[in-house]
Order: structure tokens, then sequence, then C-alpha cells
């Protein structure tokens, strides 16, 4: 991992999408492509043999075929001239079937489409963790109230499970899309110069699914140089299951401030210091989170763009896309593990919770008043009167169930009972308890 991209992924993807990585997933395409073609009978299996045995990234410095790069345009020409010369090393005769009937571009999509199935179990990991973390705070929180907050105030209760359910329902369906997207991104890219494979004669499809099958990816209908709408479909579905992170990390990081306090990450290890002031505990999980939904729309914005792309091959779009594709699944990592982390260690504080619902004096139950005493007085005259009680609250720092009880307008079709219990939280959540369990046991897939 490079220190500049050190808060833009993890550990395992940085290596996944490394320069050893990529380019041995270019020779992967390259040997599974020898031999598929020598299976078929159009190169000889002692060649096959001569370039799979070449094959290996420790071969070849990836910097230079990196310059070699920026000179060509694309990354599968100074590979298949290197793989060449180290075979013809070995084998004269055999360099001569390097790269045979492809194209550059087939080897680089081909390649990212490899590295992209080396991060889907990584993601899944994260999913799994994260999801089961979800379930278990829901599940634990399904009776703690605290303050439901609209447009940034004080409203109605509800319960940490239900919130907490709410998380994971958006990420549950973000995982769904993603399940979707991988499933059609996983495939072959394998079409020569103009995607008719010209150079394979009738061999061409025979040959593609041969490499399919031996790489772990699906035969398309047709090559797909110049149309990127399946991984276009899965940088989106990145970018809203990234967002829906990011929301959960908005909350968190909210829910932490110091006058809030209703709950924190977790904390040891280095994490959530600061250089300056001791007392610090910062919400680094959200923050990573964060900056990972700050990142992503630009750059699915940019995939989108890139998609317009000219005839057979294009100029540029293609070229711009596999920097874009690596940050973007980096970043929805990275996002991913931040908050299964964050999950995994909440610390919920339940009495700040109804501390600040007491703070409130009564006041979110206003719309409750405004009910009960509606079915006696009209919708009109009952809110006008809730309205001025929720004033004298404010001036003289009393419940409002107590203003209330003190109106003689209110008294008299309304019993203290009724206002006696006005304020208890528990008493006016709804259906939260259904919608939670809804949300916890919506179908969904098992892994990404």
């Amino acid at each position: 991992m490079s220190l500049i991209d050190s808060l833009a992924t993890t550990e395992p993807l940085s290596q996944v999408f490394s320069d050893e990585s990529f380019l041995q997933a270019m020779l992967d395409f390259e040997a599974s492509l020898a031999r598929a073609e020598a299976h078929a009978g159009l190169v000889p299996q002692t060649a096959a043999a001569a370039i799979a045995r070449a094959a290996r990234a420790t071969h070849f410095d990836a910097r230079r075929i990196a310059r070699g790069t920026l000179r060509a345009g694309t990354p599968g020409i100074p590979l298949a001239k290197a793989l060449a010369q180290r075979v013809g090393q070995a084998d004269r005769r055999a360099a001569r079937f390097v790269h045979w009937g492809a194209t550059s571009q087939d080897v680089a999509d081909t390649a990212l489409i490899l590295l992209l199935k080396r991060a889907r179990p990584i993601l899944a990991a994260d999913w799994m963790r994260l999801e089961a973390a979800l379930v278990r705070i829901s599940n634990r929180h399904k009776n703690t109230v605290m303050l439901g907050r609209t447009l940034m105030q004080a409203a109605l209760p509800i319960t940490f499970g239900l919130k907490a359910a709410g998380w994971l329902g958006a990420l549950r369906r973000s995982q769904m899309r993603m399940e979707i997207a991988f499933t059609e991104a996983l495939v072959l890219q394998f079409g020569g110069a103009s995607g008719t494979l010209a150079a394979l004669g009738d061999q061409g499809l025979r040959v593609g699914r041969v490499m399919a099958r031996e790489l772990g990816l699906s035969y398309p209908d047709a090559p797909w140089h110049t149309h990127r709408d399946r991984l276009g479909a899965l940088v989106a579905a990145c970018g809203v299951l990234t967002a829906s992170l990011g929301k959960m990390a908005r909350d968190i990081s909210l829910l932490a401030q110091n006058e809030v306090a209703e709950a924190a990450e977790p904390e040891g290890g280095g994490r959530g210091g600061s250089s300056a002031m001791p007392q610090k505990r910062n919400p680094i999980a959200s923050a990573l989170t964060l900056a990972a939904a700050n990142r992503v729309p630009g750059l699915v914005a940019a995939f989108l763009s890139g998609m317009v792309q000219e005839h057979e091959r294009g100029v540029g779009g293609w070229q711009a896309e596999g920097p874009t594709v690596a940050c973007v699944i980096e970043s929805t990592g990275l996002a991913l593990r931040s908050m299964a982390e964050a999950a995994e260690g909440l610390r919920v504080n339940a009495q700040r919770m109804r501390l600040a619902i007491e703070a409130t004096h009564g006041t979110i139950f206003a719309e409750k008043a405004s009910l009960l005493l509606g079915a006696k007085l009209g919708r009109e005259r009952a809110q006008g009167i809730v309205q001025q009680a929720v004033r004298q609250t404010g001036r003289r720092q009393r419940r409002l169930a107590e203003v209330l009880t003190e109106m003689p307008e209110v008294s008299k079709v309304l019993d203290k009972q009724i206002l006696g219990g006005l304020e208890a939280p528990e008493e006016y959540l709804g259906v939260a308890e259904r919608l939670r369990k809804r949300l916890l046991f919506s179908p969904r897939r098992k892994r990404l």
C-alpha cells in the first residue's frame, strides 16, 4: 500500500490492484490463450507449454512495461513483446505464437476482470461482518428508545434497533445490486483486432470458451470492447453502496459528538487519537467512510462519461477506466471494512438517549397531544392549543403535559391519567418494532 493511498484502500485490496497482480493477470490471459489455442490445434502444444512456463510476473519488470504502456497506449503491447522475448530465450519457434489472434485490449480488459474476481470475496467477507454486527445491534437495542431527528431537529421517538435495521436494509439492497453487477461483469474479453476473431478462422468461439472456463469467467455472447455497460453497472452499484455506508457513517459521527454522546466508535490500537489533544476520540471509521462516499460519485460520473466510445475501439474512454475502476472498488472496500469495524465495536449509550428525550420537556409529543385533543375539539383548534402550550413550555421550562393539564380547555376533555402518560416514549412508537423485523427478515442474497 502506498502512503498517499493509505486513506483510500485496504491492505488486501491494494495487493489485488498492485502492479505485480495486474501484470500476473495479463500473463494468465496469455498463458490461457496459448493453451486454449493448442487445445483447438491452432498452435503447437510445445509452444503453449513454453508460453505458460514464461508467464510469471517475477520474470518481468513492471516499471519497464509501464513505461512502454505510456508509449503504446495500452499495456498489452509491451507485455506481449516482453513475453515473446522471454519465451524466445528458451524456444525461438514458440515465441511466434505469443498473443496469437488476440488484441491488446483483450489482455488489459480480461486482466482487470480477473482483479475484480479477486476483489469480490474480500468485499464479501467484510460485508458479512457488517451484516452480522448490525443484526446484533438491532436485536440488542430493539427497545432502546431515542430521539428521532428530522432536519437535524428533535422529532418523535424511535428505537435504536429500528435505526440500525434501517442502515442494514439499505445496505442489503445495495448488496443485492452488487451481486447482480459482479456476476454480469466477470466475463472474458476476447475478440481480436476488430471483435470478430478473424485470425482464428472458425475456431474463435471454441478458443474463447476454453479460456473462459480455465480463467473462471463467464463467456459473453460477443466481445465488448466498446460496450462497457457491465462494468458501468458495477461501478454504479459501488457508488450506491458507498453512499449507503456513508449515510450510516454520518449518523454515527453525529451521535458521537460530545454534546450528544449517544454512540461511539470502538477505541484502542491507535484509533481516533489526536496529535495535539489527548482527550479526543475521533470517529475514524466514519471519517474514512465519508471520505470514500465523497470520492466515489465523481469516479462513477467519470466512468459513465467514458462509456460513449467510438465504433469498435475507443479513443480515450477505455484508456481512462483502469484507475477509475480500481479506485472505486478500493474505496468501496475501505468503506465496508471501516463500517464493519465500527459496528462490531459500537458503543451505545441508552441513558444518554433517554436524557435527550427528557431534555425536550415533552414537546416532541406535541403531535400525540394534538391527535388526542383533535378527536374532541377538532384538528385546527387542537393544534392551536398545543402550539400555545409548547410556547409556554419553552418560556417556563416546564413539561408539556404539565402545561396542558393546567389549561381549562384541555382538562375539560382529557383526564389527568391520559395526560400523565403523554410523554412515555415507549407508548408512541407506532409499528416501529414491526418495521424493524420487516427490515431484518427481508429476503437477501448470501454473498457478494
